[in-house]
């Protein structure tokens, strides 16, 4: 139920592929960027350990596939100083924001945005020297064509940084004095099953065990390595936060709705409801604990 919920509707983090194409973007974009910035800490580390395997000299062009409000672009800006750092994005109105991030960032004079639906763009992005896909891949029908379609971009020694994977964000324990214990193992069982049928009826899907670093090396890439990052915060949340775990519970009820019994449903609108004791507005309980895998590799 934030970043780290990247497989949900509309997610919550900013580094997304849109499924909607009736979203308020008034109203969503700064939730979106409230979000991403809430997952600062661990994306700054995960763009420090990126600069660490590629020299900063020797970046002259980053890619930010899926960059949504630009949260993570400004932070590979601030890693390559050097670099031209490029916003990808299917939704003008995240780009704008990208774009406003940068000139209060002060880096407006080297970034630059770029309006692109993936995979069909992809040969426009032109090459660079580093390219993070955050969050993009898994919808892709084709993903092991989008890897090596990604690789196809890199200058020689390039780098390739593909998150996907980690652990779903946890917000409460496991009893929560109402309803069954367990509620949100539950809910990200159920939520798997509306993940499956979201990747079933994308064009040109196709099975794939997810197997990223194979992936990466039948796209002709190596070397490179495959590391977590953590967040944590825990309870008792600030109300930003808190906010964005109760809009993210709300996407998660909307996904996983078909699949959940009714006693669950009724105790997660007891927990969206601001007034409700119980709910995530009132808990003193409620925290928010993930992590999320980064995969590298480089072209030779």
């Amino acid at each position: 139920m934030s970043r780290n919920d990247h497989h949900g509707p509309a997610r919550g983090q900013g580094h997304h592929h849109h499924d909607s194409t009736d979203i308020d973007w008034n109203v969503m974009a700064p939730l979106l960027e409230q979000g991403a910035e809430l997952n600062g800490p661990l994306y700054r580390e995960a763009a420090g350990w990126l600069a660490g395997q590629i020299p900063a000299g020797a970046v002259r062009r980053v890619l930010d596939v899926g960059s949504g409000p630009g949260v993570l672009t400004a932070l590979l800006a601030e890693v390559f100083p050097y670099a031209e750092v490029v916003a990808v994005d299917a939704t003008p109105e995240l780009l704008d924001r990208a774009a406003e991030r940068a000139v209060r960032s002060g880096y407006a004079d080297r970034f630059r945005a770029v309006h692109a639906e993936l995979p069909g763009d992809l040969a426009a992005l032109g090459t660079a020297d580093v390219v993070w896909a955050g969050d993009s891949l898994h919808h892709m029908g084709d993903q092991r064509a989008a890897v090596a379609g990604l690789a196809g971009l890199l200058r020689t020694g390039g780098l390739l940084a593909v998150v996907e994977g980690g652990l779903t964000a946890r917000h409460l324990p496991r009893d929560i004095g109402i309803g069954r214990p367990g509620l949100e193992a539950r809910l990200e069982g159920a939520h798997s099953l509306w993940f499956a049928e979201m990747r079933d009826a994308l064009p040109g899907a196709k099975d794939e065990p997810e197997d990223w670093r194979e992936m990466l090396a039948g796209a002709g890439l190596t070397g490179g390595g495959t590391k977590s990052f953590l967040l944590d915060l825990p309870a008792p949340l600030p109300e930003a936060a808190r906010e964005h775990v109760a809009l993210a519970l709300s996407r998660r009820r909307e996904s996983a709705e078909r699949w959940l019994d009714a006693d669950d449903l009724k105790v997660i609108d007891r927990l969206l409801d601001p007034d409700d004791p119980q709910g995530l507005a009132n808990r003193p309980d409620v925290f928010l604990l993930a992590a999320r895998t980064v995969h590298t590799a480089r072209r030779g």
